[in-house]
């Protein structure tokens, strides 16, 4: 049943748990950073498990998933950039940048899902250093290096009041301002929700069923009379169109797209991390690693830092705690979980209480 996305107990718990404090950032953790930090989660959920349907559910190893990304966030950006700041800029735009994964998605597909997984990884990590490299290069489209700088439609303004008090002035619930902030944030949680939702449906439908048999053994697949390529080729268009959408929320949300938010192979890294860290092949898992991945990127150091004031008398420990070590402890924490948690956090909770 873990593989299923359906868990444990206590994998529910750490999922709804998540959810509810996502719910309810705005207010629960007030300032900028805090709510910026929930929205990026929001976001790489809806990453992270459209990259473990593919990897996790079909067993299709891909490095061009940043690419798809990055190609609906551009197609915001480029079309906001180049008109004004309305709605039916962003939809058309994010409409094209997802129509362009979505073709990308299907010739890298056809052309090259025929070959062997490893062979398969490299044609796609080619393709995706490519799409970089062009997005560098194409200046007068893209911004370059230095990316595209938008505004969005007026109602994630800041200066946008969603609700006004006796006095006229914006409303505050529960201290927080009522503006175009929040309605940004809810759109980027409500958007990824759905995009969430359609996944784990997926995952959970007989189609689901047929890419984990594919996944086990392709050849026993296609022996029952499963067109195995047809399948591949649909589930990898499906998550490039998954991947998109998500860009399409990031850049709504950032109003700013480069190279380096969406397209560097950092991000590609990333998204490996979470899938390990929450499980691959539980979408549950996808929620749980985004998470914890997106907290210790920003949170860690500002941990890191306490602790060595806090032991600022000892020896040698307020040096192994600087913050500028933190990718060592970061990386010293993953190699924990991943021997503490061999098949990820949520499906290591759900195996062991299966087992019960």
């Amino acid at each position: 049943m873990a593989r299923l996305g359906i868990g444990g107990w206590s994998v529910r718990l750490i999922v709804l748990g998540i959810g509810v404090a996502l719910l309810f950032a705005p207010f629960l953790f007030p300032g900028v950073r805090a709510i910026e930090v929930a929205a990026r989660i929001c976001v790489f959920i809806v990453l992270v498990a459209s990259y473990d349907l593919l990897i996790g559910y079909t067993g299709i190893v891909s490095f061009a998933h940043t690419m798809f990304f990055g190609l609906g966030a551009y197609g915001v950006g480029i079309a906001l950039a180049q008109h004004d700041a309305s709605w039916s800029a962003l939809i058309l735009g994010g409409a094209a940048g997802v129509l362009a994964a979505l073709v990308l998605a299907v010739l890298i597909a056809l052309l090259s899902l025929r070959v062997k997984a490893i062979f398969f990884a490299m044609v796609t990590l080619a393709v995706a250093s490519v799409a970089l490299v062009l997005a560098s290069q194409l200046s007068n489209l893209t911004g370059g290096e230095d990316g595209v700088t938008y505004s969005a439609p007026d109602l994630f303004s800041p200066a946008t009041a969603l609700f006004h008090d006796a006095t006229g002035r914006t409303a505050r619930f529960f201290g927080v301002r009522m503006d175009g902030k929040i309605a940004a944030y809810y759109f980027i949680f409500g958007g990824s929700l759905v995009l969430y939702l359609i996944l784990l449906r997926v995952t959970v439908s007989p189609l689901g069923t047929v890419l984990k048999a594919i996944r086990e053994n392709e050849a026993r697949a296609e022996a029952l009379g499963y067109r195995v390529v047809a399948y591949r080729t649909f589930v990898f268009g499906f998550t490039a169109v998954m991947a998109a959408l998500a860009g399409v929320l990031y850049a709504t949300w950032l109003q700013y797209t480069g190279p380096d938010t969406t397209l560097s192979f950092e991000i590609m890294v990333d998204i490996l991390l979470m899938v390990v860290i929450g499980g691959m092949g539980t979408m549950w898992g996808a929620v749980i690693g985004a998470a914890a991945l997106v907290m210790a990127q920003y949170y860690l150091r500002d941990l890191m830092q306490a602790a060595s004031d806090a032991l600022a008398g000892l020896p040698l420990l307020p040096d192994l705690l600087n913050p500028d070590r933190w990718l060592l402890w970061l990386g010293i924490v993953f190699i924990l979980l991943v021997y503490f948690f061999p098949a990820g956090i949520a499906g290591t909770l759900a195996g062991r209480e299966t087992r019960k």
